[in-house]
Formats: C-alpha cells, structure tokens, sequence
C-alpha cells in the first residue's frame, strides 16, 4: 500500500511534512510547499502501479525460472536469481 507521506516524498523529496492517519486534512505542510490532494492521488495511483508491475514481473520471472528448470533448459541470470535463497 502506497500512503500519501510517500507521495509527497516522490513529488517533493525535501518535503518535511507530517501527516496523522493519513488524512489529507492533517497534513502539517511546514515550510513545504502545499501538494494538492489530485496531484498527492496521482502520484499514489502512479507509484502502486509500479509496485504492482514489480511484484507481477517477478511473478512471472519465478514462473518461467520454474517452467525452464522443469524442462531442464537453461536459465537467465535474472531467472537463476529468483531461485537461489
């Protein structure tokens, strides 16, 4: 889960802001610029998508790892690193 702290982090890194039960409302902005809801839901919706892209690409590397191995042919390296623990 993305929170809005870490939206406001991507968007501004020197963001020094703090925020209670992330609620927008209960943003203390400091001397950060103010960050608009839409902007700080935009930037959530982008940074989930890549996390879930991350995990589905992993996924699917685990997969291809397995399928390779069980058909005894070679492996990527990408692949022999989602075997090895």
């Amino acid at each position: 889960m993305i929170y809005k702290i870490d939206a406001i982090i991507a968007i501004h890194p020197d963001a020094e802001v703090s925020i209670n039960n992330n609620d927008y409302d209960q943003i203390i902005w400091g001397d950060t610029p103010v960050i608009s809801l839409a902007d700080i839901e935009a930037k959530i919706t982008e940074l989930q998508t890549a996390e879930d892209n991350k995990v589905t690409a992993q996924a699917n590397l685990k997969a291809s790892a397995k399928a390779k191995l069980i058909a005894g042919e070679a492996l990527t390296e990408a692949e022999a690193t989602t075997v090895v623990l």
